[in-house]
């Protein structure tokens, strides 16, 4: 039977290392959804003069590693606990914890790369000018040359549509 006995010192030495490991492993996403109601600056209509598919590679970074760090320091934190006594046993849980963490924040950290697929569009809008829009390319929302669509600019953005 596997006995633990760690002390409230240990603890609070543990969780904040493990604190301090975490605090760089959150990051910032875009707030664009396409659900969601934005107030419109101006639509303009105009035809689709030419298309051109893109893609595009995101490249991706674990966004769990925090996560994982943690769940190898602590668990890597009471393995060291079991080993010495005394102080030995604080640096043992201590060193423990820190080789836990580290292992973990290792395994499986290889980047990989999400493709995103784009169109670019150039309209001459009804007011004659020309624009080049380039968006998400919508399965759902065929565009080809010569269509009608509206263009919507939004703050910050503008989105291109099957003119209704």
């Amino acid at each position: 039977m596997l006995m633990l006995n760690i002390s409230i010192k240990q603890i609070a030495c543990l969780f904040g290392m493990i604190a301090a490991l975490l605090s760089a492993s959150f990051s910032v996403e875009a707030n664009y959804q396409r659900n969601t109601a934005q107030q419109v600056e101006k639509v303009l209509y105009g035809n689709v003069e030419s298309i051109k598919h893109i893609t595009e590679k995101q490249l991706v970074e674990d966004r769990n590693n925090g996560w994982r760090t943690f769940g190898g320091a602590l668990i890597g934190g009471l393995i060291g606990n079991q080993f010495g006594s005394g102080r030995g046993k604080d640096a043992a849980t201590v060193l423990g914890a820190l080789i836990g963490g580290r292992a973990a924040n290792e395994y499986h950290k290889q980047p990989y790369y999400i493709e995103h697929k784009l169109i670019e569009l150039m309209i001459k809008q009804e007011d004659g000018t020309q624009v080049m829009v380039i968006q998400d390319l919508d399965p759902g929302m065929p565009l080809a040359a010569g269509d009608e669509v509206r263009v919507v600019y939004l703050p910050g953005f503008v989105r291109v549509d099957i003119a209704m």
